[in-house]
């Protein structure tokens, strides 16, 4: 599974890269990474798993931590992230106080900020329905990535794998699916970013070099000014409104 994903990711042993690996576990993901000339830092929830990563000794740096709660690092610090069998996780609401959508999106927003400008990831999961896929990839186009599902060997039923890949800037292709004889919708499915979707190119311009502020643009911008602990006045049924021109 790593292989693969490093494969998705285009990662070469001669261009070495700083790699997130989400949901490390004992390490094994780090250890092909180190192989190929990679350094990682592991974030994991588990204490007893990473108590055996340190115990094998493994070359990369290992954190425990919830992804739920999202990526503790600085901006801009990883080129990559990859992540083996953890995704999922998220979905499940094995206690009151976690709601699936809510860590997702903690979680996606996080990594975005911990990624590079060029920074790529790729996830293997396993869902448990189409509405967990739909969930997850809503969560990430949110964030502002671009990307989509690369399904490998989509008419099996023992060996189909789901990856989404993530990018941080557009303009990139999306790889193409194993055991599928052409690159088609049963393979890969490609999606945009919602943020640019949502709230137009961030080049948009209207009535010279004024940005053209909708009401939703105002209300995601005020949302975000929340997370980051900044007070903003309420929303009411004016928010976004045009003013009229003086008299």
């Amino acid at each position: 599974m790593t292989m693969r994903a490093m494969e998705l990711l285009c990662l070469s042993p001669d261009d070495p890269k700083y790699i997130l690996d989400i949901g490390c576990g004992s390490g094994l993901s780090g250890e092909v990474l180190s192989e190929h000339g990679h350094q990682w830092l592991g974030l994991d929830i588990s204490a007893d798993m990473l108590s055996v990563a340190i115990e094998s000794e493994v070359e990369g740096d290992v954190l425990l931590s919830d992804m739920g709660h999202g990526v503790p690092v600085r901006p801009g610090v990883f080129d990559c992230a990859i992540s083996i069998s953890a995704l999922q996780w998220l979905c499940n609401a094995d206690k009151k106080c976690n709601n699936p959508r809510s860590r997702l999106r903690t979680f996606f927003a996080s990594l975005y900020n911990s990624l590079c400008k060029s920074g790529k990831a790729v996830f293997q999961f396993f869902p448990n329905s189409q509405d967990q896929v739909e969930m997850i990839t809503e969560s990430a186009l949110r964030a502002g990535f671009t990307g989509g599902l690369v399904v490998d060997f989509p008419h099996s039923a023992k060996a189909k794998r789901y990856f989404l890949v993530l990018f941080c800037s557009g303009g990139q292709q999306l790889p193409a699916a194993e055991g599928v004889d052409l690159q088609s919708e049963q393979g890969t499915v490609v999606m945009g970013s919602k943020r640019q979707s949502a709230h137009g190119s961030r080049h948009q311009r209207k009535e010279g070099n004024a940005l053209h502020k909708t009401r939703r643009w105002v209300l995601h911008k005020k949302d975000s000014q929340r997370k980051k602990g900044i007070n903003v006045r309420a929303d009411t049924k004016y928010t976004g409104r045009h003013r009229k021109p003086a008299f």
